[in-house]
């Protein structure tokens, strides 16, 4: 075999991610190279065996992950909210904490899935996005039902992409982040992430929501602060960690929230 074509193995100081000639997606990378710093910090912080092993399939121990849980317990903070951030995160979100909002949705997904060439994953759907937004009216209506039908790896396709009127509960969290809760009509400007790959998303109408009180939401609120306090400190954690290992092979700057999905 031409080593030139073998793929370089990433490492964390020293510790190999994966096995040689494994090719993995940049997020798979991160996801692992993030696990793997906090197993040797925990290591380092007596929580975890010197002897407990790597594994390259990316997946944890029991033991690994019980350490990783206290490591993070004891150096991350989550301080209670006030009730003033509270109030103004309430009147700043309102639309998020109504209840009964309805968007007629649809899609063309590409999905990401084990050996998918994402880099070229990618490029087919901002092709597509740009294809489908350079249309408007019939035509956009046209463009889009076809490149659903042709490309799309949801069923869905067959119906031009239509996934009908949805609620939140019928979508992934981190799909429903970017289509609930905004005023946005049309084929969205932007990729939708989530866990099945990569969305060209057109909104064909709302329904709004009713705004909840705010004495009825104030622990729902309280929650998504506290939630944000947790990731900004994971994040600033990580980067602690990242700058004191040896890192090859893998990007640790493009992960928006590592861990946090």
């Amino acid at each position: 075999m031409n080593t030139l074509d073998t793929p370089e193995v990433a490492s964390i100081n020293g510790f190999a991610l994966h096995a040689a000639g494994e090719k993995l997606s940049a997020d798979e990378l991160r996801q692992r190279a993030c696990s793997e710093l906090l197993r040797q910090a925990a290591i380092a912080n007596g929580l975890l065996p010197a002897s407990d092993s790597l594994s390259t399939d990316g997946v944890l121990g029991e033991d690994a992950s019980n350490a990783i849980e206290q490591l993070l317990e004891r150096n991350l903070t989550q301080p209670e909210p006030s009730e003033e951030a509270c109030r103004r995160h309430h009147a700043a979100h309102q639309a998020t904490y109504s209840t009964g909002e309805r968007v007629q949705v649809r899609h063309i997904l590409f999905a990401v899935t084990p050996g998918v060439d994402v880099v070229a994953l990618r490029n087919r759907a901002e092709t597509t996005l740009l294809d489908v937004r350079c249309h408007d009216g019939s035509a956009v209506n046209e463009t889009f039902a076809k490149a659903a039908s042709t490309m799309s790896n949801c069923p869905s396709g067959a119906e031009g992409g239509h996934l009908g009127w949805l609620v939140t509960a019928d979508c992934a969290p981190e799909f429903a982040k970017e289509i609930f809760g905004h005023a946005e009509v049309g084929v969205l400007p932007r990729l939708v992430h989530s866990r099945f790959g990569l969305h060209v998303v057109e909104i064909l109408a709302r329904e709004p929501g009713v705004p909840q009180p705010y004495e009825i939401v104030r622990d729902a609120v309280a929650q998504s602060l506290k939630q944000q306090s947790y990731i900004t400190a994971l994040r600033q954690y990580m980067q602690v960690l990242a700058g004191e290992a040896h890192i090859v092979g893998v990007d640790l700057e493009a992960a928006d929230t590592p861990l946090v999905q």
